[in-house]
């Protein structure tokens, strides 16, 4: 049965109590935005309770959460309506009032957590702070699978039932995915990046990035993890290789899984892990590529460095910078970019991918092996489906 109309009900509480009355019309109006009562969930309420009204609606605070629970108990929603009487929603609120935003969102935050209806992190995703309508509306549907599954007392475990909830086909997307349409959102906003050299240069890759890229051995890196974790371990004077003594470098430093024990390095716990697991390995590694650099432009040259790589292009070291100056310098980082600016964040890309032995490079070209492709795109799609965060002004 659909819940009853919002006017219905306010012209019975006007009859009923009309000192209530006026600020039900202020509550459910903020609550439901217009749209009918039946579709507005557990996750709604409590967002509304305890983060929209005390940061966005003037008024007594306490008393709009109590008309407004007088109003859904009109309506049969008791649930909710206990939400907007509970002892939760009254410390929430004073909270805000005494000691102010910051402790009054951490106390919504922990409640909400504790409700068992905020969809969890899953592997296929990692929910943005900042969501596209594509995300919003599977993270409302997650959250409504959540909470009738609580009501309905299934024995289901959260990131399960939100897993499954992304990743099934579902006949209201006309057979799509949640999931697939979060990550076209997310790779289209990557495409429609900073600049028209930018733009022009990620185009092909939105297509290409959706599916995941198989994981591809590793075999330098994993040659040393095997020598760290024998029971000699590996002494500190390896071959005096450039290429060797970066890949030192990578695995202990960058990777965290080697460490310096006396004169030797020894495999840490998590070196062990990546050497179990070379789906493991490869997603570490190939996220490695794109998480270096103390400002967002180091990360945006080495990504651009990536797609002109990415194909297999044989290209030499000044053609790259200059192709990589060109696309970064439309972004609008610096009013010119030269390529000494860039020059640090793809020398340090390509020593990365050498060491790996996934690119060859000397004075005069660079190219990617097939792996070393493979990695490229692996690094991009991560780097392309990573949530969105609020950026700190610190």
């Amino acid at each position: 049965m659909s819940a009853p109309d919002v006017a219905a009900l306010l012209a019975e509480l006007e009859r009923s109590e009309p000192d209530l009355a006026d600020d039900a019309r202020t509550a459910v109006e903020w609550l439901t935005g217009g749209e009918p009562l039946e579709t507005v969930t557990q996750l709604d309420v409590c967002e509304f309770l305890w983060y929209t009204l005390p940061l966005k609606v003037g008024g007594d605070h306490e008393r709009l959460a109590r008309s407004l629970g007088r109003l859904l108990q009109l309506g049969g929603l008791e649930r909710y309506a206990g939400l907007c009487e509970s002892p939760t929603t009254a410390q929430i609120l004073r909270t805000y009032a005494r000691q102010g935003e910051d402790a009054g969102t951490s106390a919504y935050q922990e409640a909400l957590e504790a409700t068992g209806v905020l969809p969890p992190d899953v592997p296929d995703l990692r929910w943005s702070m900042i969501m596209g309508p594509e995300e919003l509306g599977a993270h409302v549907a997650c959250s409504a699978a959540l909470e009738l599954a609580i009501v309905s007392g299934e024995n289901v475990h959260p990131g399960a039932l939100t897993r499954r909830w992304l990743t099934e086909p579902r006949v209201e997307l006309g057979g799509d995915s949640w999931l697939h349409r979060v990550h076209g959102e997310r790779l289209n906003r990557w495409v429609l990046g900073r600049g028209p050299a930018r733009r022009e240069l990620a185009q092909p890759f939105e297509v290409r990035l959706h599916a995941p890229v198989a994981a591809q051995p590793l075999p330098a890196l994993h040659g040393l993890l095997s020598l760290a974790a024998s029971e000699d371990s590996v002494p500190m004077r390896l071959a005096p290789s450039h290429e060797a003594l970066r890949l030192r470098d990578l695995a202990e430093r960058e990777l965290g899984a080697i460490k310096r024990d006396g004169v030797k390095l020894s495999i840490t716990p998590y070196g062990k892990r990546l050497l179990e697991s070379p789906d493991t390995m490869w997603d570490a590694v190939t996220k490695l590529l794109l998480a270096r650099g103390e400002h967002d432009f180091e990360v945006s040259a080495r990504e651009a460095a990536l797609m002109l790589l990415a194909d297999g292009a044989l290209m030499s070291p000044a053609a790259l910078r200059e192709r990589v100056a060109e696309v970064v310098g439309g972004e609008g980082w610096h009013p010119t970019t030269s390529l000494d600016d860039v020059a640090t964040p793809v020398i340090d890309l390509v020593d990365q991918l050498t060491a790996l032995e996934l690119a060859f490079a000397d004075d005069l070209a660079i190219r990617l092996s097939r792996p070393g492709q493979l990695a490229a795109l692996a690094a991009l799609r991560a780097h392309a489906l990573r949530p969105r965060q609020y950026v700190s002004a610190g």
